[in-house]
């Protein structure tokens, strides 16, 4: 999936931080999942706060054929009148009626072709995203949801739906948390997220803090966030605790020429 913050750009930045051994892996923002499908543990636990997001992914594990079925019709019958129609079900009384695996496909088929592959809903939870007009996106991708559903049932991976300080109560000393929360704000204009809720300055310090406590009881951390002066007032002066500065491409973007690098931070326990 396009994800806003996804992660294939950073992979090898994030790889040299990643600890030689560790127990369970938890990723409690999970987004379009690149790290983990890179990093693919033995044994993880995965959230998003995103709904559908999360059934995308249990679907994708349960039931990849019929998913691909469906992406098939999606793709078959792709315009912009047909994504907007999609669009509207979470207006109309559509989605509540939809399976799972309906739902699903809604939601990878929208992230393919809505605008700049983002996720973004109202305070009534409608997506707003407008069509994304894209001329030939790849909406049943076969070679990329089965491996990921053979991943999924071959490890053995929990997936939930919760707050990311629920997600982490289990982690252990030697076990291995990465964040990738919604980004600090690099500017007013592009203060919103693609989660679709809010993540504000509060949240950030609590993340903080939950952070500092998991390096404390001994699980290896890591978190990625932009490089912004709040990065270094958060996590700036915690001993054991290091900021690493990278310069990533971000490929959600209408047009390829128009992808600017940008500064992100790794921070992570020596």
């Amino acid at each position: 999936m396009k994800w806003v913050g996804g992660k294939r750009q950073l992979l090898p930045e994030l790889a040299k931080y990643v600890p030689e051994h560790f127990g369970t892996y938890f990723e409690p923002f999970l987004g379009g999942g690149a790290f983990l499908l890179a990093l693919s543990p033995e044994h993880a636990v995965i959230n998003d706060f995103n709904p559908e997001l999360v059934v995308s992914w249990m679907m994708v594990r349960d039931r990849p054929e019929e998913l691909l079925k469906q992406l098939k019709q999606h793709q078959l019958n792709h315009s912009k009148e047909y994504y907007l129609h999609l669009r509207a079900a979470d207006r109309d009384g559509r989605l509540e009626k939809m399976t799972l695996v309906q739902r699903a496909a809604r939601f990878i088929y929208m992230n393919k072709t809505g605008f700049n592959g983002l996720w973004r809903v109202n305070k009534k939870g409608q997506n707003n995203v407008p069509f994304g007009s894209y001329k030939n996106p790849n909406i049943s991708d076969k070679d990329t949801i089965k491996p990921a559903s053979r991943y999924l049932n071959d490890a053995q991976i929990t997936i939930t739906n919760a707050d990311f300080e629920k997600v982490i109560l289990d982690a252990q000393t030697g076990d291995f948390v990465y964040f990738d929360p919604p980004y600090i704000p690099i500017s007013e204009t592009s203060s919103f997220t693609a989660y679709g809720s809010d993540f504000g300055y509060n949240q950030q310090v609590r993340l903080r803090d939950v952070f500092v406590a998991l390096h404390q009881k001994g699980v290896h951390v890591m978190l990625s966030n932009s490089d912004v002066p709040l990065i270094e007032k958060l996590y700036g002066h915690i001993d054991g605790i290091v900021i690493e500065r990278v310069s990533v491409t971000h490929m959600v973007a209408a047009k390829a020429s128009s992808r600017k690098k940008v500064g992100e931070v790794i921070v992570h326990g020596k």
